[in-house]
């Protein structure tokens, strides 16, 4: 029987080395009122800040009607498994559709009565599978929050002053623990001991902002000998979890830092005049070293605590937050050295780690656009105006000084 499947030809290769057989795409969506958002949003963004709880919850629960909905088109088509699976935003005018696609699979074993489903495609589902670990569902955790009227006054008028605002770092470490402690507690309700393949995302709606981590709540019984009654969390892909087993380690813990950093009036002014001359400017190159080194800081100390060898794969962000601030946000993978950690196979075969090549791209689209599947603005419009805004108020200081 013939289907039509999102699998590339790596990805069926993959899949055939593990006994499983490519299936349909399966869809999943639920359509919501923008305006609905947009007033909850903006009733109890005006508080003190921090999470906003219906806003989370009402997401939350536009994501899961349509990842269950997925789940039912894929038990209409008896699938053992459903790879890839993603939870998606797309705006539609005054409305907004949460989207979940993936493809289905059918093991080759009539004997196989498991279904799974995993946001992991199936290369990295092969190395998920050879490294010990039995993927069980797809894992979300989110936190919707604001900065807040009461937090963002007295933030504001601690961005006068150069230097760590510690409100705002504060409020955003506990929102962004908020997201991965969810999914940790989406995958104890599944009686998993790993959150594999982690991806975070950080979606803007108009004032408030979603944090969202997605993810594969998985079982491992190196893990539950290695280290009993705990869940693991990484984000590390499954290629690269698997290159860490082969030497014997074992994911920890999801390690975040976050950290936020004011310039302030006077460092500004002066940083903004100084752009005018060709050199370093040593404020601005001071504060975010000074910030980035805070954030990285944090999961050190907690990878510690934890007992790790090291953490692995650590990326750092940088984001604008308004009133002159700037969020460092460091994301990184705690690993420990176990015995009991192995692979089924001596190494991955070529068609596991080859990266498939996009073959469909719309030039015009992404650069005026936006990708509304991955929530990303592709436009950088509103930084460079205010860029310019910046330095036309310099300019008009800088003639006023002199005419002086």
């Amino acid at each position: 029987m013939s289907v039509t499947t999102g699998l590339s030809g790596n990805e069926i290769f993959c899949l055939n080395q593990k006994n499983f057989r490519p299936g349909n795409i399966v869809v999943g969506n639920s359509v919501y009122s923008l305006g609905l958002l947009r007033s909850i949003g903006s009733g109890f963004s005006a508080i003190l800040g921090g999470e906003i709880e219906q806003f989370t919850s009402l997401i939350k629960d536009g994501r899961e009607s349509a990842y269950q909905r997925l789940v039912h088109e894929a038990v209409t088509h008896k699938a053992t498994g459903v790879t890839g699976v993603s939870s998606e935003l797309i705006f539609h005018s005054g409305n907004i559709e949460f989207l979940s696609i993936g493809s289905a699979i059918h093991s080759n074993n009539p004997e196989d009565k498991s279904e799974f489903t995993t946001s992991a495609d199936a290369q990295e589902l092969y190395a998920q599978l050879d490294a010990g670990y039995t993927p069980i569902c797809f894992a979300f955790g989110n936190v919707a929050y604001s900065m807040g009227v009461g937090r963002g006054l007295l933030g504001g008028l601690k961005t006068l002053g150069r230097g760590e605002i510690k409100e705002y770092s504060d409020m955003f470490n506990r929102t962004r623990h908020l997201a991965l402690a969810r999914i940790i507690s989406h995958a104890n309700q599944h009686h998993a001991n790993a959150v594999l393949g982690i991806q975070t995302t950080i979606l803007p709606f108009g004032g408030v902002s979603e944090m969202l981590m997605v993810g594969t709540a998985s079982k491992s019984a190196m893990i539950a000998a290695a280290m009993p009654n705990q869940i693991i969390t990484s984000d590390m892909t499954n290629v690269e979890m698997w290159n860490m087993a082969t030497m014997g380690y074992a994911p920890v813990k999801l390690l975040l830092g976050t950290s936020v950093y004011s310039l302030g009036f006077v460092g500004g002014i002066t940083s903004v005049l100084k752009s005018f001359v060709r050199g370093e400017i040593n404020e601005l190159t001071r504060l975010i070293y000074d910030a980035r080194e805070n954030a990285i800081g944090i999961i050190n100390d907690e990878a510690k605590s934890l007992g790790a060898d090291d953490v692995v794969g650590v990326k750092t962000y940088v984001y604008q937050i308004g009133n002159g601030l700037i969020e460092f946000l460091a994301i990184g993978t705690a690993v420990k050295k176990i015995p009991e950690m192995k692979t089924e196979s001596p190494q991955l075969p070529p068609q596991a780690i080859v990266v498939d090549k996009t073959t469909f791209y719309d030039g015009a689209f992404n650069f005026f656009g936006v990708n509304m599947n991955s929530g990303t603005k592709l436009i950088a419009s509103a930084p460079l105006l205010a860029r310019f805004f910046f330095i036309a108020i310099a300019i008009i200081i800088f003639l006023i000084l002199s005419a002086k």
